[in-house]
């Protein structure tokens, strides 16, 4: 019997340490990096099956490039965990996404290696251009690589670069990662032309058997000319459209993304070829892993051994409770069937934002339009103009792609959009790339804008059947990553009498004068559990759902202005033009001379790890709330000007 063969992953520190193996080696190796990766992610959380994907290829890239000299920019990001593991990092990724742990995306500040950032999508041409461009400015020699995946390619931003790329000429390659998937499948029309090059068997067979033939023959470097030139017009006659030999870049595929060698063999070659070039690899998400093989997109990120726990080979979820994703999507799929108008949008995250139901129930109403948040909402306002009602579902973080079409093509022309905004706030390990924390200061400032924050799922339900009664203006509905608190059955949402809520009000959940707190959404549970406590030492403190940001509730507040002695703000959102300096400002305006105090996310970029801890470092955490209004009641003695921490 033979002994088991020593680990080659152990000995690998940096991509230095790849270039003495042999392909059965590196192949071994491949085969140790799935398993490595598996095992690590299925305990501590994070994105999987798409670097189950890219095993090979991404060894092929550090293999035949001399990183971190030569430059790989990733997109998107979450390929990058087999990037990780080979430039260093591979003890590290037990701590991915925790705080203090390594990044769940590609990080500059975290490696060297790390090219260039990428939390959001269709980045890494554009990137790999400017950083292209810089390199011959500076007179200096090295290689650019961009891996796009994953549906990167689906984002128009990837096309502005494709541009720019080839009529730059400059020496760049571009390999497109082709796993059919985002997160989402792909879908949209680029979807089905990659789909025709890759079953298009007349063109491969004939590649090949051209390729074959000039085996036979002198390599002069006149001969090599003709045979591109066959390649070029097989491809011409037989493969459709030849979108990226029309953009300016030479296109080579497609290749087996799984077949170390023939990666091998082909990149070596196109590193020597001049003028951007554009590599076509087929890859399979989760490849060498069954459950991720057969279902990527439930495998596309998991949670980790807490919420979810190995059994057979297969990952379980634990029962949980419902969150805000799942009543919103409960609550549109009755609301659609009571209304024929309602359409529903997503850019690629149909099953993140709730919708999967509604696109089974509703398949002629639901438009998943891709990794494109600009053209959803774009694509959402010209659906409005003809008496539809489009809902767009799309992360806080991802929604800002669309600023400029929110503004100029849903708010100036007062479309009835309705935006439902998930993920507002903190998200946890994801980090500062997915953190919403931005969405009620850049919508606050759009004029016509309405902007609620539900605080459980009731307030969801009405405020969703209270947004698509509205004939003009967006209105934008922002609610957390996380559980609903008030424990509702879904199935109690297709019961519940919906109501119209009445725009601009709040509503008052706790008496009180002393200390009155005005919370919005996600803050309105921690400012009661803040109040009971601060009750307990003589203060008499009121709690004020504040489930409109825009427009204010003008009554209450003057109410509230002239009887509380002191008033303290609390949102899940950044303190730089959100809620509290909106009201700070307007009580000044009233001349009451109340003190304000307001409490949100501080003006930095907040780091990756658990909700929990997250909210309680930014002072958000109901303990850490207690501490700090307290601390100011006994330091305030209502002074004049209205003070922020």
């Amino acid at each position: 019997m033979s002994e088991p063969q020593p680990s080659l992953l152990s000995r690998i520190d940096s991509p230095e340490d790849l270039k003495c193996l042999s392909v059965e080696d590196l192949n071994r190796l491949c085969a140790e990096l799935r398993a490595y990766v598996w095992e690590t992610i299925s305990q501590v959380g994070g994105h999987l099956a798409a670097s189950l994907g890219v095993v090979e290829l991404t060894v092929a890239l550090h293999y035949l490039y001399d990183t971190p000299r030569d430059q790989i920019v990733w997109d998107v990001g979450h390929q990058c965990y087999i990037h990780k593991v080979l430039t260093g990092r591979r003890e590290a990724l037990a701590t991915i996404r925790q705080l203090g742990g390594v990044s769940g995306f590609c990080k500059r500040s975290e490696s060297p290696y790390d090219a260039f950032g990428a939390g959001h999508a269709s980045t890494a041409i554009s990137a790999a251009l400017g950083i292209a461009t810089a390199r011959d400015l500076n007179g200096e020699d090295f290689h650019v690589v961009a891996v796009v995946g994953d549906g990167g390619m689906t984002g128009g931003l990837s096309y502005e670069g494709l541009n720019n790329a080839g009529a730059a000429g400059r020496r760049l390659v571009v390999i497109l990662n082709d796993n059919k998937m985002s997160i989402s499948p792909n879908v949209g029309a680029i979807s089905r032309y990659l789909t025709n090059i890759i079953s298009s068997p007349l063109f491969n067979r004939a590649k090949a058997e051209v390729w074959q033939l000039s085996e036979r023959f002198p390599k002069t470097e006149s001969f090599r000319k003709m045979v591109r030139k066959i390649e070029e017009s097989l491809k011409a006659l037989l493969v459709p459209g030849m979108l990226f030999e029309d953009f300016g870049f030479r296109y080579l595929g497609p290749i087996d993304g799984h077949d170390l060698r023939m990666l091998l063999s082909v990149i070596d070659r196109v590193k020597k070829m001049e003028g951007p070039v554009l590599l076509h690899v087929v890859t399979r998400k989760g490849k060498g892993i069954a459950p991720a093989e057969g279902d990527p997109q439930r495998y596309h990120g998991v949670r980790g051994a807490t919420p979810m726990f190995q059994k057979n080979g297969k990952l379980e979820p634990a029962p949980s409770k419902p969150t805000y994703t799942d009543a919103f999507g409960r609550v549109i799929c009755r609301l659609a069937a009571e209304d024929r108008r309602v359409v529903a949008v997503t850019a690629a995250m149909a099953e993140g934002t709730g919708l999967v139901e509604f696109s089974r129930r509703f398949p002629g109403r639901f438009f998943d339009v891709g990794i494109a948040e600009a053209h959803a909402t774009l694509f959402s306002a010209g659906v409005a103009t003809r008496g539809l009602r489009p809902v767009a579902a799309i992360y806080s973080s991802f929604l800002q792609r669309a600023y400029d079409q929110i503004i100029h093509d849903v708010a100036l022309q007062q479309l009835p959009v309705v935006f439902c905004i998930d993920r507002a706030g903190l998200v946890g390990e994801d980090g500062p790339t997915h953190h919403g924390a931005f969405d009620l200061s850049y919508l606050g400032i759009v004029p016509g804008m309405t902007v609620a924050a539900p605080r459980n799922a009731r307030d969801l339900a009405n405020l969703l059947y209270t947004a698509l009664q509205r004939d003009e203006g967006p209105f934008a509905i922002r609610y957390p990553r996380g559980t609903i608190p008030d424990g509702i059955d879904l199935a109690e949402l297709d019961a519940m009498d919906l109501e119209a809520v009445p725009i601009g009000s709040w509503e008052r959940l706790r008496p009180g004068d002393s200390i009155v707190l005005l919370a919005v959404g996600s803050m309105v549970d921690p400012a009661l559990a803040c109040a009971e406590r601060l009750d307990a030492t003589g203060a008499r403190v009121g709690v004020v759902s504040c489930r409109f940001v825009k427009p204010l509730d003008e009554t209450m507040l003057s109410s509230i202005v002239r009887s509380a002695g002191r008033i303290v703000t609390l949102e899940e959102g950044s303190l730089v033009g959100g809620f509290g300096p909106a009201i700070a400002r307007r009580v000044h305006e009233l001349s009451a001379g109340v003190p304000v105090l307001q409490l949100g996310l501080p003006d930095r970029f907040i780091e990756h790890g658990a909700r929990s801890i997250l909210l309680d470092r930014a002072g958000l955490s109901p303990d850490r709330l207690h501490a700090r209004i307290s601390e100011w009641a006994r330091a305030s003695a209502r002074p004049a000007v209205s003070r922020s921490l």
